[in-house]
This record gives C-alpha cells, sequence and structure tokens, in this order.
C-alpha cells in the first residue's frame, strides 16, 4: 500500500512539472527571440526589420529566421529539460549501485534461503527497481506462511505480485518520454513549415518587376535554411534522448522480470508441496 501511494504521489507530482516547463519554455524561447536576438545593436543601422545583421552577429543572423524560431527554441529546451529531469529521474530509480550486481545478490541470498538478507539488500539498494523486488520478496515470506493455498497458487501469486508492482512503477519512469517522442516528428515539421515559409518570400523576391530583391531573397533563403536547422537539430537530439531512456527502462524492466522469475522458482524448487 506505501509503494503504492508513493508511485500515485509520483504520477501526481509529474503532470505540473510538465505543465510549467512548456508554457515556461514558450514564453523564454519568445523573450530571447525578440529582446536578446532582435536586439537593435545586432543589426545594420539599428533596425532589426528592413537591416541586415552586423557581419558575424549569430545573434542576428538566427532572429532573420522568422517567429518559427522560437517555437523551435522552445522545443530544443524542453527536449533538454526533460532529458536532465528524465536522467535524473531513472539514475534514482536505478538505485545506488548497479542493478545486475543487486540482481546477483537477490539470487543468492535466495538461493542460501536468507529471504531477510534479500530484502536488506533492497533496502541498500533503494530506487524502483528495489522496491519491486521488496514488494515480491513481502510476498514470498507471506506465501510460506499461507497455509489455505497449494504450491502452485502461492508461485502463481508471486507472479502476479512482479506483475503488479512493476505496473506501479512503471509510470513513474516512463513518464515524460511521451514528449520526447512527439518531439522527435513536430520539431522537424515545425522546421518544415519555417522551411516553406521561408523559401516563399524568396521566390516571392524573385517574382518581383524588374530587377529581383536581394535583400528580400537572402531574407527568405535564411529564414528557411535556419528553421530547418534547428529543427533537425532539435529532432535529432530528442530522439537520440528518447532512444537512450527506453533502454535503459528496458534494462530495469528486464532485472525485475529476471528477479522475479528467480524468486518465483526458488520458492517453487523449496515448497514441493
Amino acid at each position: 500500500m506505501n509503494q503504492a501511494n508513493e508511485s500515485a504521489a509520483a504520477k501526481k507530482s509529474g503532470f505540473p512539472f510538465a505543465g510549467i516547463v512548456i508554457p515556461l519554455a514558450l514564453v523564454l524561447g519568445f523573450v530571447i527571440w525578440k529582446f536578446i536576438m532582435g536586439n537593435p545593436s545586432n543589426f545594420e543601422g539599428g533596425d532589426p526589420v528592413k537591416g541586415h545583421p552586423i557581419a558575424g552577429n549569430v545573434l542576428g543572423i538566427v532572429y532573420k529566421g522568422g517567429f518559427i524560431v522560437p517555437l523551435l527554441m522552445a522545443f530544443f529546451m524542453i527536449v533538454v529539460i526533460f532529458s536532465i529531469e528524465r536522467f535524473l529521474t531513472l539514475s534514482k530509480a536505478a538505485g545506488s549501485g548497479r542493478v545486475d550486481d543487486f540482481v546477483r545478490k537477490i539470487k543468492f541470498n535466495l538461493e542460501s534461503g536468507n529471504v531477510s538478507g534479500a530484502i536488506a539488500e533492497c533496502d541498500k539498494q533503494k530506487g524502483s527497481v528495489a522496491n519491486v523486488i521488496r514488494a515480491v520478496l513481502n510476498k514470498y515470506k507471506e506465501m510460506e506462511g499461507e497455509s489455505g493455498m497449494d504450491k502452485e497458487q502461492k508461485v502463481m501469486a508471486i507472479r502476479q505480485e512482479v506483475e503488479e508492482a512493476t505496473s506501479l512503477e512503471l509510470p513513474m519512469l516512463e513518464r515524460n518520454l511521451p514528449i520526447l517522442a512527439t518531439l522527435t516528428s513536430v520539431g522537424t515539421l515545425t522546421a518544415l513549415l519555417g522551411t516553406v515559409l521561408g523559401m516563399i518570400k524568396a521566390f516571392s523576391a524573385l517574382a518581383t518587376a524588374g530587377s529581383p530583391d536581394a535583400v528580400a531573397l537572402s531574407t527568405g533563403i535564411s529564414e528557411a535554411l535556419i528553421n530547418t536547422a534547428l529543427g533537425i537539430a532539435t529532432s535529432v537530439v530528442a530522439m537520440i534522448m528518447y532512444n537512450y531512456f527506453t533502454t535503459r527502462i528496458d534494462g530495469m524492466t528486464y532485472a525485475i522480470d529476471e528477479a522475479g522469475f528467480s524468486i518465483a522458482s526458488t520458492f517453487a524448487a523449496k515448497h514441493k508441496s
């Protein structure tokens, strides 16, 4: 029950975090674009609208990417923030030591018949993996004193405890990952929108009567390329971090399944009837 309460509290606490970070990132992205990158000192003649960026001024060049730029900047900040948050959360969930070493200690204690020692290892390890294993070990001890069930029912109860305890921890491990997964595609699509808008401006400049407007042409191409670069960078980082975190979670769930199978098998071997 305590584990369920902790998981429920963790699940509730995640929504305000996402609900605060995303709007703040959007606002911060616009503020940086408008007031820092769009500072008149970054442009020739002090005119962010009609003036060219001063030679070598990166802030002015990025500003010319247009109004899609702050949105892409916000996406990138969201990816970075949630990547840091997931890294810290998963590091804490893994516990204080290596998960594979912890699983080996659990197996050793169970093979030695030292269930209390295995529970003590869970207390040392801490984290989500240890929480699940501790719950299963407690069920193990409970089944040892249960007289109203046969061996198969007891083993099934232990295996069911593995599934239930894992289902309580997984939402905390996977929280905010859908945001990273969404930004892997949304970042690229938003960049494509900015690229299309930039190319429209470029072709509009070519279509003007008389000689083409070189300033409008360069502005359109600049907007297209800057948006493309920002969107691709956002999607690449989001995809790498999403795959990294899902791999870590898969490793934890595999360790839980391995330990749970060992616990159930040990119980079945030690209780022939």
